[in-house]
C-alpha cells in the first residue's frame, strides 16, 4: 500500500506538472482509454481467471484508483514525452525504456504487505514483458488516430 499510495502522487504529480506536449482533448481520451482498457483487460486476467489482482482477490473498490489514477498518468506521460519526430531507433529505445520502467515498477508493487499491492495467480513478469510493449504501441496507435480525427 505504501508504494501505491507513493506511486498515485508521483505518478499524477509528474503528469500534471510536466510541460504539456498534449492538448487538453488527448489527454482525456488517453486517460480515458487507459482506463478502459484496463479494465476490460483486468476483467479477464483478473476476475475470471485470477491470472493477478490489486489488494484482494475480487472485484474491490479500491482497485478503481489503480484504474482512474494510477495507470492513466503513466500513458499521458509516456506519449507526452515520446519522440514522434526521431529515428525508428530512439522511438525504439524509448519504448524499450519504458517496457523496463513497467517491469521495475511492478517488481516493487509485487512487494510484500505493508509495501506493495499487486500479487500474482499465474501471472508472471515474463508475460508482462511481452504485454507491455505490446500495449505501449497500441496506446501510440490510439493516440494517432485521435491526431488524425482531430485533423478532419
Amino acid at each position: 500500500m505504501v508504494v501505491f499510495s507513493f506511486s498515485i502522487v508521483l505518478f499524477n504529480s509528474v503528469a500534471y506538472k510536466m510541460k504539456k506536449h498534449l492538448t487538453k482533448n488527448q489527454i482525456v481520451h488517453i486517460w480515458t482509454f487507459s482506463m478502459i482498457l484496463e479494465i476490460l483487460f483486468d476483467i479477464f486476467i483478473d476476475e475470471k481467471t485470477n491470472g493477478y489482482w490489486y489488494f484482494w482477490r475480487g472485484i474491490d473498490w479500491t482497485n478503481i484508483l489503480a484504474y482512474t489514477i494510477l495507470i492513466p498518468p503513466v500513458c499521458v506521460t509516456f506519449l507526452n514525452w515520446y519522440p514522434f519526430n526521431r529515428s525508428m531507433f530512439k522511438r525504439a529505445r524509448y519504448i524499450i525504456f519504458w517496457v523496463i520502467f513497467l517491469l521495475l515498477y511492478e517488481l516493487l508493487a509485487l512487494l510484500p504487505k505493508p509495501w506493495g499491492f499487486f500479487y500474482y495467480g499465474w501471472w508472471n513478469l515474463l508475460y508482462s514483458a511481452i504485454l507491455d510493449p505490446i500495449l505501449l504501441i497500441l496506446l501510440l496507435g490510439y493516440y494517432k488516430w485521435i491526431c488524425k480525427i482531430e485533423k478532419s
